[in-house]
């Protein structure tokens, strides 16, 4: 709501003077930023020009060093597991596979505690490649002890053999590469493989969107005041932390 960019101001000339000179025009004392591993690797930098930083952390993805808990990503979690739920009765009642695939580059926090939640059969996570063959030897085995329905929850950075599914060569202004594509990979596999029916949904960014939870809005004013508390004395150059 507060419309603020993830713009990477050491990607454009001059980007990086321009924040510290603005910074001194409108008298500021602190730049607080409110972010995932770009937004405070960015502040880092701009601690190490002189400019006063404190970082908080906000990130769905819930990937970020030093605190055990970061705000966005319960609130995501809820998100992916009503989802999940809905897409679970429809494969119950097809009996089918269900692949549903959610957002999750490097760290699978949220497929791993949205599958857990949902009861998923399979999750499959960046931290851990997977071998599609042991998948569909364990769908297999569901299905011939009788049990016609199974569901595989995936994070979107999943990779089997090292590989990485990304749409094309596009990047962000990070560096990043566009995931995407996972999940309809491992269900046309599961399908041709096993011969169960079976269907992909991707969550995508409806993950990141509603209403944040009670637990992420108590975190969140948790971690501004103890920002504001930083800044008042002075400790900059640091992140607010839950543990």
């Amino acid at each position: 709501f507060i419309l603020t960019t993830r713009t990477n101001p050491f990607k454009i000339e001059g980007g990086p003077e321009k924040v510290v000179e603005s910074m001194k025009t409108l008298g500021l004392d602190c730049l607080v930023a409110i972010g995932g591993n770009d937004t405070l690797g960015v502040a880092y930098k701009l601690s190490q020009m002189g400019v006063k930083a404190v970082g908080v952390p906000k990130t769905m993805d819930n990937d970020l060093s030093s605190t055990d808990f970061t705000f966005g990503f319960d609130s995501a979690v809820n998100v992916a597991m009503e989802w999940i739920e809905k897409a679970k009765t429809t494969g119950m009642s097809h009996e089918s596979v269900i692949v549903v695939e959610v957002m999750g580059r490097d760290a699978g926090w949220v497929a791993a505690y949205a599958g857990i939640a949902c009861g998923a059969h399979v999750v499959l996570i960046p931290e851990k490649p997977f071998d599609i063959a042991e998948i569909c030897k364990t769908l297999t085995k569901r299905w011939k002890n009788g049990n016609r329905f199974s569901l595989v929850v995936v994070a979107e950075g999943a990779k089997a053999k090292g590989i990485k599914v990304t749409k094309g060569g596009a990047v962000d202004a990070f560096g990043n590469p566009i995931l995407g594509g996972v999940g309809q990979l491992i269900a046309q596999e599961i399908e041709k493989r096993t011969g169960l029916e079976t269907r992909e949904v991707v969550l995508g960014h409806v993950v990141r969107g509603g209403a944040p939870s009670a637990y992420d809005r108590v975190l969140a004013t948790r971690f501004g005041v103890a920002a504001a508390d930083m800044v008042k004395q002075g400790k900059f150059g640091m992140m607010v932390a839950l543990k």
